[in-house]
């Protein structure tokens, strides 16, 4: 392969590669197909959800792609639903069941619900812990978690997330809960990294963009990497994964840096919920 994936160290020594494949919003029906095309596009890093409704169709694709297990990174999250220890500890094991494996790279509380479960999410998080003790997740971490939520878990468990995955893009730098992840040894995952596709009409982007003769997508996702967060973009189409993958060749300045970081519109350029009133539970 050509390209290399950088690849980063987590707070317990294992590493994670910086760029991966985000199956978010792909049918079920088309996704052992579309992560099958982005391992041939040279993706090692699959991120998926229980609530995602595709676990099952990310492992056909594993199974079938013949690339050594230990080249591969998969994650998946707790489904909303399954707070409670005993509903984490089944779908757990139903997502190893699902994915074909006997251990996941890195197991996530996709939300903290705060205002849910009598506003407990520690005993989850002692409970995906366990997880880690018992050898099925080689990492564990959290997803969309604020500052206090954070502080919260690791004062109360001794623990620290390996990660902390939340939305992040020139248009909401989210830096406070950057800030928080980073002191206390997480690193972060940028989820909605181009911003649903805002940043392709943004432009200083396309300045930036029109300079390095690359797409706007490709600098986004290169100010990311030079931010020193993890991206998984979704794409289905074949030469947008290629794209996205072409982000090694080139570097960005510090003005060019700081002028897309210069786009962050606060709270205003949030395109998700709010995690602190955030309470969706499937049916």
């Amino acid at each position: 392969m050509a390209t290399t994936v950088p690849n980063l160290t987590l707070n317990n020594g294992t590493t994670i590669p910086q760029l991966g494949f985000g199956v978010f919003q792909v049918p079920p029906e088309q996704t052992a197909d579309t992560v099958t095309k982005a391992f041939e596009a040279g993706y090692r890093h699959i991120d998926t959800a229980q609530m995602y409704g595709n676990e099952q169709e990310t492992g056909v694709a594993i199974a079938s792609s013949g690339i050594p297990r230990d080249e591969l990174f998969i994650t998946s999250k707790l489904n909303n639903g399954f707070h409670r220890p005993d509903d984490a500890e089944r779908s757990f094991d139903e997502t190893l069941a699902k994915l074909g494996l006997e251990q996941i790279d890195l197991f996530l509380i996709h939300w903290p619900l705060p205002t849910l479960y009598d506003g407990d999410y520690v005993s989850t998080w002692r409970t995906l812990v366990s997880f880690v003790a018992d050898g099925r997740a080689r990492s564990v971490g959290v997803s969309n978690f604020q500052p206090a939520h954070l502080d919260r878990i690791v004062a109360e468990t001794g623990v620290v997330p390996a990660v902390n995955q939340i939305e992040a893009h020139p248009f909401f730098l989210n830096d406070e809960a950057r800030a928080a992840s980073h002191r206390h040894g997480a690193l972060v995952e940028a989820w909605s990294p181009i911003a649903q596709g805002a940043v392709l009409d943004d432009e200083t982007i396309g300045k930036v963009a029109a300079a390095h003769g690359k797409t706007a997508s490709q600098v986004t996702l290169r100010w990311h990497v030079q931010r020193g967060d993890i991206v998984f973009p979704k794409t289905m189409s074949p030469e947008r994964m290629a794209e996205n993958f072409a982000i090694f060749d080139f570097e960005l300045t510090d003005d060019e840096m700081g002028a897309i970081s210069g786009l962050d519109k606060g709270e205003d350029g949030r395109t998700g919920p709010n995690p602190d009133q955030f309470d969706y539970v499937p049916e």
